[in-house]
């Protein structure tokens, strides 16, 4: 794999904080995207007591080229006590604000929405002043399943772009465009009090005009937070990194992000679709979803 320049560089965690989150997550038999995806934020991330939770996994039903998580297991029945598992760990972690994703699971009819609903109810019992975000698949279009999980009501509902039109065939060939923006779409006028937000990786081929065409893309589908990170290649297995994009152009596409009307862009190197997830507490004090309601 190509050497990563040096703004791609990690401080070293603390490895006790680090082991301390692994303890509930491994008694509690739970899975996190930031080990099953290697996240390079990991250990940021358990150092400071955060962690996003990975449900219905860790395989996947889908095998797209820049992503780590298994996808060559077979899937398994939903655990019933997932839900559970996962509001005590939400307790025992303490955390103020919890991110929940799922790997793909089109074998299921409704995608997994009932499991995310699970989740968020028992959340809200352990747990109620925890604010709750989800980061969903698409649900292969399904409306009605994506109706269901907004009824639960979460604070923010985040489905990533990933990346330009152009490379979709290649980066994501089960994903689709339009229905990803179409998803962004509903998700405000079904909820218009729940935060919308996305995610987009660079560093695979594409150019500064298509990234800002994503981002009116988004911001024409009223999406209100925005990451934009640097892909970086899992193993020489995945798709490999064209570029490494200098930190001055993710300032100057968050400096553009705003222009347009986000109310939130988190855009730079080491940036992930939950990397500082729970800034977006203060973001509500500042716009409260009041605002939106109709």
């Amino acid at each position: 794999m190509t050497v990563k320049p040096d703004w791609l560089r990690v401080k070293a965690p603390q490895w006790e904080r680090v082991g301390n989150v692994k303890d509930i997550l491994r008694d509690l038999a739970l899975n996190t995207v930031c080990e099953e995806a290697s996240c390079p934020n990991i250990g940021e991330c358990f150092n400071a007591g955060t962690a996003t939770f990975l449900i219905m996994g860790p395989a996947c039903t889908r095998a797209c080229p820049y992503c780590d998580i298994d996808f060559e297991k077979k899937p398994k029945p939903l655990d019933a006590t997932e839900p559970t598992r996962l509001a005590e760990a939400v307790r025992r972690m303490k955390l103020n604000h919890v991110v929940i994703t799922s790997v793909n699971r089109d074998d299921l009819v409704d995608g997994g929405a009932s499991q995310f609903v699970r989740c968020i109810e028992e959340i809200r019992n352990a747990s109620p002043h925890t604010t709750i975000e989800i980061l969903i698949p698409d649900l292969c279009g399904n409306w009605e399943a994506l109706q269901v999980i907004l009824s639960c009501q979460p604070d923010v509902l985040n489905h990533n772009t990933e990346t330009v039109p152009r490379l979709y065939k290649r980066t994501r060939p089960q994903g689709n465009y339009e229905r990803t923006i179409e998803l962004l779409k509903r998700s405000r006028e079904i909820a218009p009090w729940v935060y919308t937000k996305s995610g987009i990786m660079v560093g695979l081929g594409e150019t500064d005009a298509e990234i800002r065409q994503v981002m009116q893309d988004l911001r024409s589908a009223d999406c209100d937070i925005l990451t934009i990170g640097q892909y970086l290649q899992p193993s020489q297995k995945h798709l490999q990194v064209n570029d490494f994009i200098r930190p001055e152009q993710f300032a100057a596409w968050q400096a553009f992000g705003e222009e347009i009307g986000f109310l939130q862009v988190v855009s730079s190197p080491l940036t992930r679709s939950s990397y500082h997830a729970e800034e977006v507490r203060e973001l509500m004090r500042r716009y409260p979803r009041e605002k939106f309601e109709k």
